[in-house]
């Protein structure tokens, strides 16, 4: 054990500062003597060429006279683990006035103490007390150190300088290393601390044991940071970063606030800056409602309304909760607060419905009083299993939740409605992804019959962060321990991030004509047990298999839900066309007129209304593109009344062979 790890250490750290201050008091008198008697003795070669009692006067003298100049110049205030040019420059001060007075006072009543003494006790009481208190804030450092994680800094840039030196007063911290791929800056150093190439990495971890490397790089590019991440991603250590550049310019995170790394900064893209008309045509100086506006895209659309400066902004969900931490969010955020050209201050009334899409009257209360221009309609249930276990409530909650929405921004002469659809309604195997394809052969159905509004509808894939996504699952997972599941080895899905696909979602809805199907580009498709891995490997930790039995986090293959599929497609038909936004595509899909569209409507309602769980499949099968049901209903109420319809027919045939017999 070194003797910084000793343990009164810590004892003496933690100590009131007052005790400390007597301490180095303490330490104080005993060096300023040691000072004048070892001048003395260095300039005379003799202790005794001063008589006695003369040079101990001198002693107390200059001890009670550099004690209280220390303390004027507010050395005693300084903090040792923190000392600083101040405080060697009191001593410089402490030690020249102390030199000085004892002079004078020697010249008045002694003639002991030469000119060239004086000098040399000046400077060795400058070097015993100031190396005193730097030689404590070494060992103090020292000791501290052991207590911090060792890092590397990755970027050795203007952001990563600036996180060196925030980390150097960090008692969690140590940076050991940077780490750049500019060739001009690699071995050179940085206060302090040396820049090495990435090629170096596996030396660096080796030696210094690392755990963590930090990237201090919040202005790269999505695919350069996913770069730098995947270079990363073989070594034994957690990544983590720094907030955006855009939080820390606006006050809102300290280049200091060490954050786990973003997943969308595996997944996702880099965004494409939106198209400022397309995204404020359906939305500036105008009347918007929000359907579902407390779920994980309609927040988004939320947000991103709010900042088009709508004349008003209707918020409506089922879900007293969401509706009021949105509402909260929206109240707080300042960027809705706007000013006209006419220099005039405004703020955007934000109102509130806690009301269901599936409660006609209530909607055509909201679309009688407020003269909407524009419906975003993302109100759905969205879980596929849930949808699965409670079929009837799936459909009348997307399938004539829509219908009602839809009719009354009809009777209402809305101007726009854009329907919030999924890759899961194509050609889909489970009942969630077909309430979702009814809505939207609904829209295509009314559209057919050229209303003065536009419906439109627009479909894509998982958002990443959403309620419905996996990352959030799979973080809590890690974060216990494991196990981590995932429903099959093979199963593949796109990712997009929320605020993209809300982006794209207005500005597809800015470009609709009528009935139109819009597809937006998802990017790579992404295999969720190699998500599950990577997530793994990025926090630091080890996959526990049988290559690997000491891992620390084991995946678990629990087999596709009901009604899950391998892979999600986005087009129904082939060959889509391009927009003039070059991440939106428009599909071109066959749909059912009205007139059949309502028969098939007035079929669905009949069956829910009397439970006929085999009728509404019947109804789906027929009418759904693709509808191919891996099994029979799995609905709880219809799974209960066959059991008990099996054991009245085994009861019914045991009664019939008692008779019988």
């Amino acid at each position: 054990m070194q003797w910084t790890d000793w343990q009164p250490l810590d004892k003496l750290l933690n100590l009131p500062r007052s005790f400390k201050r007597f301490i180095m008091v303490s330490c104080d008198s005993i060096l300023i003597p040691a000072a004048l008697y070892l001048s003395v003795l260095l300039i005379t070669g003799n202790l005794f060429s001063i008589p006695p009692i003369e040079l101990i006067v001198s002693v107390l003298f200059a001890t009670a006279l550099t004690v209280p100049i220390f303390a004027l110049l507010g050395l005693y205030h300084a903090i040792v683990r923190f000392m600083g040019d101040k405080a060697i420059i009191a001593v410089l001060q402490g030690g020249i006035l102390s030199a000085l007075t004892l002079g004078i006072a020697d010249y008045f009543y002694g003639h002991h103490l030469n000119p060239q003494t004086l000098i040399i006790f000046s400077c060795l009481m400058v070097l015993m007390i100031g190396g005193s208190r730097l030689f404590m804030r070494r060992v103090i450092h020292t000791h501290s150190t052991k207590k911090r994680q060792k890092v590397i800094i990755y970027g050795a840039g203007e952001t990563g300088t600036e996180l060196l030196r925030a980390l150097k007063s960090n008692a969690s911290y140590q940076p050991v290393a940077f780490l750049d791929d500019r060739r001009q800056i690699q071995r050179s150093v940085i206060d302090g601390i040396r820049v090495e190439s990435p090629k170096a990495l596996p030396n660096i971890i080796k030696k210094h044991h690392i755990k963590q490397v930090l990237l201090a790089m919040p202005s790269v590019s999505r695919s350069r940071k996913r770069s730098i991440i995947n270079l990363l991603e073989p070594y034994p250590v957690q990544i983590k970063t720094i907030p955006s550049l855009t939080d820390i310019m606006s006050g809102k995170a300290a280049i200091s606030d060490i954050q786990e790394i973003d997943i969308e900064d595996l997944l996702g893209r880099d965004p494409v800056e939106p198209d400022t008309a397309l995204m404020s045509a359906c939305i500036k100086d105008k009347t918007v409602l929000i359907t579902g506006a407390g779920g994980s895209i309609g927040s988004e659309l939320c947000r991103q309304i709010i900042a088009q400066q709508p004349k008003q902004l209707l918020i409506l969900d089922s879900c007293e909760y969401a509706l009021y931490s949105i509402e909260r969010e929206l109240n707080n955020l300042t960027n809705h607060d706007v000013t006209n050209l006419s220099g005039n201050h405004e703020t955007t009334p934000i109102l509130s419905f806690l009301a269901n899409v599936q409660d006609r009257s209530r909607l055509d209360s909201i679309f009688s009083t407020f003269d909407i221009d524009t419906v975003y309609h993302a109100a759905a249930f969205k879980h596929v299993p849930m949808v699965e276990n409670n079929i009837i409530d799936g459909i009348k909650n997307n399938v004539f939740g829509t219908l009602n929405c839809a009719q009354a921004a009809l009777e209402h002469h809305i101007s726009t409605f854009v329907l919030v659809s999924t890759d899961k309604a194509v050609r889909p195997t489970n009942v969630m992804g077909t309430t979702k394809r009814l809505a939207e052969l609904t829209l295509q159905a009314l559209a057919d019959t050229k209303p003065k509004t536009v419906f439109c509808m627009v479909r894509f894939g998982n958002v990443l962060g959403s309620s419905g996504s996996v990352v959030p699952l799979f973080r809590e997972q890690i974060a216990k321990g494991g196990p981590m599941t995932v429903t099959h080895p093979e199963v593949i899905r796109y990712f997009m991030t929320i605020p993209e696909a809300a982006q794209l979602v207005i500005q597809a809805g800015a470009m609709a004509k009528g009935g139109d199907v819009f597809v937006l580009d998802m990017g790579e498709p992404v295999k969720i047990a190699d998500l599950a891995r990577k997530m793994v490997r990025l926090m630091g930790l080890e996959i526990k298999d049988n290559s690997n039995p000491r891992g620390d986090i084991e995946i678990q293959f629990t087999g596709l839900r009901p009604g899950e599929k391998l892979f999600e497609e986005l087009l129904i038909g082939e060959n889509p066309s391009g927009t003039p936004h070059q991440r939106i595509m428009k599909a071109d899909e066959s749909y059912l007129n009205w007139d059949s569209m309502n028969r098939l409507l007035d079929g669905l309602n009949q069956a829910c209304e009397k439970q006929r769980f085999e009728k509404i499949i019947e109804l789906m099968l027929t009418e759904v593109t693709g509808f191919a049901p891996r099994e029979k209903p799995n609905d709880h109420v219809y799974r209960q009344v066959q059991v008990e319809k099996r054991a009245r027919e085994e009861l019914t045939k045991v009664a019939v062979l008692k008779s019988a017999t």
